[in-house]
This record gives structure tokens, C-alpha cells and sequence, in this order.
């Protein structure tokens, strides 16, 4: 079977930031910096973001591009005969599968409270109504499940219509769409009267807010965020870099996909905070920023029902873009696997993950007396903490050892590849730091992850 390949390096960029760019950046970055101190925090994932991710990142591209494979058969490819590098193969098409188990119920969050939204229910509600009505969703198990397979038919659907012109072509709409959607949300936020403390708290750093916090607490939440929001470790990105050519270097093709996966991120924090600090309201409210806090902050808005819609797209656009992403690397692996076409392939996963995506779409209500870490906690804490503590860290730290060891790739090896074509190169200089100091970092993400869950 002749591999498909990508239309253009513009649908190699947006794909892969597509599957970067996600709930992680429009969600979590923000209650993270609202929780570790502001600016100061986002200096500090900038640099870790630069030094952790970018490197993994072409490291994924380079074996994806090399073996022309989806990550569940890339080591058989390039490793070293009766090596068993290739077992983490199947780990990261597990890995895959799980985190759409998650996913696709997060991103039927996003859908609902768009139609909330355009419908005006929370218009005239007040803070408690409307934490109301995010937990009537949740305990509802006909509505979790309905929107969470509308997630899963409409993903599978877009990718079974091709590579091009199903994934390529909707995910240049998507990004298109998510970024000018993006832009007008901050402009409008900014402009909002009193949003100039918000903006400050935002973008100066101050070390007071590390003296308060702790220098090791920033650093580490700092660490954590830089490496997780660019979806690294179960060949998420392999998976692109085997639809490519060989005429750009890949150092640069991650830069370009790191910087576009942060400006979202950035932007993301100059639409909530001004917001935040104009109507009074704390910007550490945690996970529930988005789906409690903003709507209130919605209903103070002139044309509040207008932009909160507008917001609830760009959230459903981002998801999404994750969603299709990570979607096209669970088809690849079981078309490689086992030779299927992409129609079946796309039929068979979409019933799969239906049913493997159940558990957490019933874990609010049916099955709300599963609480893995004790009172609150749920399925998705637990699912999550998989994926995010272990499987990326752990995965990551693989790629690493398998790209820089004599025992695995190699080095030169690794470097030939990513050296080739047009683009900024890695160079030798790099070498001990990625082969020494990477994988600590990385591994004491593994580490701390593990430990904080115990």
C-alpha cells in the first residue's frame, strides 16, 4: 500500500501544532499561570518549552520520518535486529486510545456549552446558577455519552475522507478559524476598562509572586506545562513527520510548531486575564476557569452572549484539532498493523473508542463511586494521570534514550535525518546536553508525576 503523503509543509505545521494545540493551552495554561504566579511562570515555560520540548519534538519527527511508519511499527524500521525497542511501539498506540478516552468527553464539554451559550442560558444567571449548571451537565449520563459520540463519529468521519482531503484540508479551516477567532477575543478582553492589572499580572514577571509561591513549586509546574502542552511521547507527532518530505531540517519545522502551539497558549491567558481582573475575579480558580468563572464573566460583558459564544467555538475549534490529530495516529497504527483500509479502519476505531470512551463519560454520574484518589476524584483524574504522569514522560524518555544510544538509533543516525534539507540544524554541540541532561529533566518529570499522585 502506497503511503499517503501531506499536500503542503503549511498542513505539516498546522497538523502537528493542531495536535499540540489543544485543551491543555486554552485551559490549563491559563489556570496555571493564574496559580504559579504570572509572568514569572510564563518566562520560566517559555525556556523550559525551548530546552524539553523542541528537542523530544524533533526526535519524534525524525524517527517518523525515517521509518515511514505510524508509531506502532516505526522501531521495527530503523532499530537494531533482536533489540526490543519496538515493544514501546504498541505502548504508544495504547497510549493513543487513551487519551481519547478522555479527550472526547472534554471536548463534548466544549461542544455543549457552545450551544449553552448561543442559547443564552446563562444569560442574568448568577455564580451559583451557573455552577449549577455545569454539574447538572455532568450528572446527566444521556447527554455525557451523546456529546462525547458526536466527538468520536465526526473525528472518525473527517479522517476517513483522506489524508488530504479530509484531515489536511479541515484542519487549515480549523487553525484559520481558532486563530482569528483568537485574536478578537484579546482585543476585546484588553480593551474591556480595568484590564490593565490583569495584563500586568500577566506579563511582568515579578519575584515577589515566586517568594510567595516557591521558586521550586514555579519551577516545577513550569517544567510540567512546557512538556505536556506539545503532546510528546506517544508518537503523536512521530506520526506527521512519516507524512513528509525530506526538504526541510526538522530542528526548525519544531521550532515553527512549538512557537505557533505558545502563541496560542499566550493568547489564550490575554483573553482571560484582563477579563478576570476587570470583573473581580481571581484568576487561580483552577479548572473550573473555564466552564464556571467565564461565563459569569460573559454576563458582565457588553454583548457578553456574542463573545462567550465566540469563545466556546474557538474552545470547540482547539479541542478538536486535537481530537482529529491523535484520531489519524490510532487509524495508521491499525492500518499498518493490520492492513486495513482507511474506510474500515475509521468504522472500526469510531465503535471502539465509543465504547472505551464510556467510562469516563459515565464517570460524573453512573459511575461517579469510582474515585481512584480518593474523594472528588474520578475517571478522568484517573485516565489522565496515565496518560500526563506516566505514558508521555515515560514514552519521552524512550524516544530520548533510543535516538542518542549506541544500543538503540544512535546519534548520528538521528542527527542525519533531522539534518536533512533546508532549515536550522541540530549540531554537535547539542549532543551532551541531549544525551546526559535531557533525560534527567525529563525523568524527574516522570518521577515527580508518579509522587504526586501518591
Amino acid at each position: 500500500m502506497t503511503r499517503e503523503k501531506l499536500g503542503s509543509r503549511l498542513g505539516f505545521i498546522l497538523l502537528s501544532a493542531g495536535c499540540a494545540i489543544g485543551i491543555g493551552n486554552v485551559w490549563k495554561f491559563p489556570y496555571m499561570v493564574g496559580q504559579y504566579g504570572g509572568g514569572i511562570f510564563v518566562l520560566i515555560y517559555l525556556l523550559f518549552l525551548v530546552i524539553l520540548g523542541v528537542p523530544v519534538m524533533v526526535m519524534e519527527f525524525s524517527m517518523g520520518r525515517a521509518a515511514r511508519k505510524s508509531p506502532v511499527k516505526i522501531y521495527q524500521e530503523i532499530e537494531k535486529k533482536g533489540s526490543k525497542w519496538h515493544i514501546h511501539g504498541y505502548i504508544c498506540m495504547l497510549g493513543n486510545y487513551l487519551l481519547m478516552m478522555y479527550y472526547t468527553t472534554v471536548a463534548g464539554w466544549m461542544i455543549q456549552y457552545f450551544v449553552k451559550m448561543a442559547k443564552g442560558d446563562f444569560a442574568g444567571k448568577k455564580a451559583e446558577d451557573i455552577a449549577l449548571i455545569f454539574s447538572d451537565c455532568l450528572s446527566d449520563p444521556l447527554i455525557q455519552v451523546s456529546a462525547m459520540a458526536v466527538v468520536v463519529a465526526v473525528g472518525f468521519f473527517i479522517n476517513s475522507k483522506g489524508l488530504q482531503n479530509g484531515l489536511e484540508r479541515i484542519t487549515k479551516i480549523m487553525m484559520a478559524v481558532l486563530l482569528l477567532v483568537m485574536v478578537i477575543l484579546a482585543i476585546n478582553s484588553c480593551l474591556i476598562k480595568d484590564s490593565y492589572e490583569g495584563l500586568e499580572f500577566y506579563l511582568k514577571p515579578s519575584l515577589k509572586n515566586i517568594e510567595e509561591i516557591g521558586l521550586l513549586k514555579v519551577i516545577a509546574g513550569a517544567m510540567n506545562q512546557a512538556f505536556f502542552t506539545l503532546s510528546l511521547g506517544i508518537g503523536a507527532m512521530a506520526i506527521f513527520g512519516s507524512y513528509i518530505d525530506k526538504d526541510r531540517s526538522l530542528l526548525g519545522e519544531s521550532l515553527n510548531v512549538a512557537l505557533l502551539d505558545t502563541f496560542v497558549a499566550i493568547v489564550s491567558g490575554l483573553i482571560i486575564f484582563p477579563a478576570c481582573f476587570a470583573y473581580g475575579v481571581e484568576p487561580d480558580a483552577g479548572p473550573s476557569l473555564i466552564f464556571i468563572t467565564l461565563p459569569n464573566i460573559f454576563n458582565h460583558m457588553n454583548f457578553g452572549r456574542v463573545w462567550g459564544t465566540l469563545f466556546f467555538i474557538f474552545m470547540t475549534v482547539a479541542a478538536f484539532s486535537t481530537v482529529l490529530a491523535v484520531f489519524e495516529n490510532i487509524m495508521a497504527c491499525t492500518m499498518d498493523l493490520f492492513g486495513w483500509k482507511r474506510g474500515k479502519s475509521a468504522l472500526i476505531n469510531g465503535i471502539v473508542l465509543f465504547i472505551l470512551s464510556l467510562p469516563c463519560a459515565l464517570g460524573f454520574n453512573l459511575l461517579s463511586f469510582f474515585e481512584p484518589f480518593g474523594k472528588g476524584s474520578n475517571v478522568l483524574d484517573f485516565e489522565d494521570f496515565l496518560v500526563s504522569n506516566i505514558l508521555l514522560p515515560g514514552g519521552s524518555l524512550v524516544f530520548i534514550l533510543f535516538c542518542v544510544s549506541r544500543y538503540g538509533w544512535g546519534w548520528k543516525n538521528f542527527v542525519n535525518e533531522a539534518n536533512e534539507g533546508k532549515g536550522i540544524k541540530t549540531a554537535d554541540w547539542m549532543r551532551p546536553y541531549m544525551t546526559y541532561i535531557l533525560p534527567v529533566l525529563v525523568g524527574i518529570i516522570l518521577v515527580l508525576g508518579i509522587v504526586e499522585k501518591m
